[in-house]
């Protein structure tokens, strides 16, 4: 494609640490390129990708927010009203949202009249049931926003597309998608939607993690608030980035831990809790969906290491899963064995991608409801 000339879509995934960045060409989402840039002063930011971006005619930015609220399930045009609006949801992705925030403010000043997209996290679980996205406490907290959000739905999303454009009877299946990275979760989906997750008012509940606690009883929160005499904020910060397999092991990079298991009781003790709890979310998944018919690995932990995948299924075989070794070592996108009921594969996730067609969906829809004479 002729880069210089061809009208592409910008998107912009930004984390704690690094900023994900990868440019599409806007006719048919071919990618241009990709690629990753630690994150320093957001100025350095911004130069770099406009550095990197000056041959491409870009006609539209894409950004990934952890959270919308309650209100905002569907991509966004950015508008100052939705600024404002995401403002008062900052309490409800106080590590996430104020960040992203910046990010956005930062790409409209450098970008000036590029139309910028906000994709929600979040939205892929909006037709979670109201009886599993409720909280069993008095209605009053509904209604600040305190409700089982699940998160990591951009990838989902990808992963349940590909299911479907691959075969259209996926979407009568019941399936549960597995994305396991440093954050890691599981979505359980049924009739093409997602019924329940992992993940509930924030991204710290649910499976044990690289450094997030995963779901604690609530006396343990208390307990370190009255007993222990935590701040909110020191709390905070132990659930989010000093639990997990790190302050099991003290660290948290399952390749590392892998290596170390050997030697390490406390590594290998870490690696056998993240699978035994994974394990255990994959049952509790099933059973609320009433039987499953495809397991999904994906994310940085599922979509490479083979030993991990097969320690969760250990002890899965009541529920017919069975692995093919050799395919599974070969990180074989169909890692189950002819006789396995349950069909497991490993995919390769992409949210990026995703970003781009639900982006390039919005403005061609704001287009087509537009006059013919005004341009998005």
């Amino acid at each position: 494609m002729n880069v210089k000339t061809d009208a592409c879509i910008l998107v912009v995934n930004g984390g704690s640490s690094s900023i994900k960045y990868a440019v599409y060409r806007k006719a048919d989402l071919t990618e241009y390129y990709s690629g990753t840039i630690v994150t320093k002063a957001t100025a350095e930011v911004i130069n770099l990708i406009k550095e990197k971006t000056q041959q491409t005619v870009i006609s539209a930015i894409v950004h990934r927010l952890v959270q919308g609220g309650p209100e905002h399930m569907q991509p966004e045009l950015v508008t100052t009203k939705l600024i404002d609006k995401l403002k008062s949801y900052i309490y409800l992705a106080p590590n996430h949202l104020p960040g992203e925030l910046k990010l956005i403010k930062a790409f409209q000043s450098a970008f000036k009249n590029i139309p910028q997209v906000a994709c929600f996290d979040t939205a892929f679980h909006k037709d979670i049931p109201s009886w599993i996205r409720h909280y069993p406490l008095p209605e009053t907290y509904q209604k600040m926003g305190l409700m089982k959000y699940g998160f990591h739905g951009l990838s989902y999303q990808y992963i349940l597309q590909k299911l479907i454009t691959e075969n259209p009877n996926t979407k009568k299946q019941k399936i549960i998608i597995a994305h396991l990275g440093n954050g890691a979760s599981m979505a359980a989906i049924k009739n093409g939607i997602s019924v329940d997750t992992t993940m509930g008012l924030s991204p710290t509940g649910g499976l044990v993690m690289g450094t997030r606690s995963g779901d604690l009883d609530p006396g343990v929160t208390l307990f370190l608030l009255k007993t222990a005499k935590l701040t909110p904020t020191q709390l905070d910060e132990l659930l989010n980035k000093n639990s997990g397999m790190k302050a099991i092991a003290g660290q948290s990079d399952v390749r590392e831990l892998l290596k170390a298991e050997n030697d390490d009781p406390k590594a290998a003790e870490a690696l056998q809790v993240f699978c035994y709890t994974a394990r255990k979310f994959i049952g509790s998944l099933a059973a609320g969906l009433g039987g499953l018919d495809q397991l999904i690995f994906t994310g940085g932990i599922g979509e490479n290491s083979a030993t991990i995948r097969t320690r969760i299924c250990e002890g899965l075989e009541f529920m017919e899963i069975e692995l093919n070794q050799t395919k599974n070592k070969d990180n074989s996108p169909l890692i189950s064995t002819n006789a396995s009921r349950v069909k497991v594969q490993v995919i390769k996730t992409n949210e990026a991608l995703m970003m781009a067609r639900l982006a390039s969906n919005l403005l061609m829809d704001k287009k087509n409801n537009k006059d013919g004479n005004e341009k998005i």
